[in-house]
């Protein structure tokens, strides 16, 4: 099973047990480099996949809690080579073999260097990339970059996507596809009207890969909500926010499967 696959099957995996997939997401390095490995495997013990954040100087898709974070993991000097270097040593010891998917601005990857980026990533046990800040049409590098490894380059749609755009993302998109619920940045908390539901449904319909709703969720009964129209929901916000006021991540993201 490929890297790629790892993702998709984790998520299904959930989904077949009657719940959506949890996608945790924490900053690599917040509230503390030190603790990062530990607060690693607490999130892996109640999440179907995790999606470690990369710090960023101008996160543009994020909203001011993991902008906040960001700027905390930055100020501690964290960096992509840091991360990966955390990564392979967390590998040794992890108790779960929980996905690894690391979200990434475009700058880092390319400052680290997208020729070597595959061979490290692999040996960190990353299984894919979220690059929001990267359109299909400038993909063509990474992906093939990344592809003799396995490795998942997850693709986003949003309510606005046209449905043939929505097929062209959908058939690109490995791991899973991210399916935003909203236009905007991260953090706000959504009600999930009856046509953005349609949407998700309407993705399903299309995609090979699983379709995992992203921005805004922070409850479980968004999730008891969107069950029927997504195989999984990526928590981020919120879950950073546990983290922050010092409160237990994987006691929040187990409530949040009712």
């Amino acid at each position: 099973m490929s890297a790629a696959d790892s993702i998709s099957a984790a998520i299904r995996t959930a989904k077949s047990k009657g719940v959506p997939a949890i996608v945790a997401y924490v900053t690599a390095g917040f509230p503390t480099r030190e603790g990062f490995r530990d607060l690693l495997a607490q999130v892996a013990s109640a999440a179907d996949v995790v999606e470690i954040g990369v710090p960023f100087t101008d996160p543009m898709a994020d909203g001011t809690t993991i902008q906040r974070s960001s700027r905390v993991a930055l100020e501690q000097g964290v960096s992509l080579k840091w991360i990966l270097s955390e990564l392979r040593t967390y590998r040794e010891t992890a108790k779960t073999p929980t996905p690894l998917l690391l979200m990434s601005y475009l700058n880092p990857l390319l400052a680290f260097g997208v020729d070597k980026l595959p061979g490290e990533a692999e040996r960190a046990g990353v299984s894919g990339f979220i690059v929001p800040d990267l359109p299909l049409e400038e993909s063509e590098a990474l992906r093939t970059a990344l592809a003799p490894r396995g490795i998942a380059l997850v693709q986003f749609v949003t309510p606005v996507t046209p449905l043939e755009r929505m097929r062209v993302l959908a058939e690109s998109s490995r791991g899973f596809l991210y399916a935003v619920t909203m236009t905007g940045t991260t953090g706000k908390n959504v009600a999930v009207p009856p046509d953005v539901l349609d949407y998700f449904s309407r993705a399903q319909s299309i995609s090979q890969v699983p379709v995992c709703a992203g921005f805004g969720i922070r409850s479980a009964e968004q999730v008891r909500k969107l069950a029927p129209h997504v195989d999984g929901v990526i928590v981020g916000s919120a879950l950073v926010e546990v983290i922050e006021r010092g409160e237990d991540p994987a006691a929040f993201l187990r409530a949040l499967r009712g």
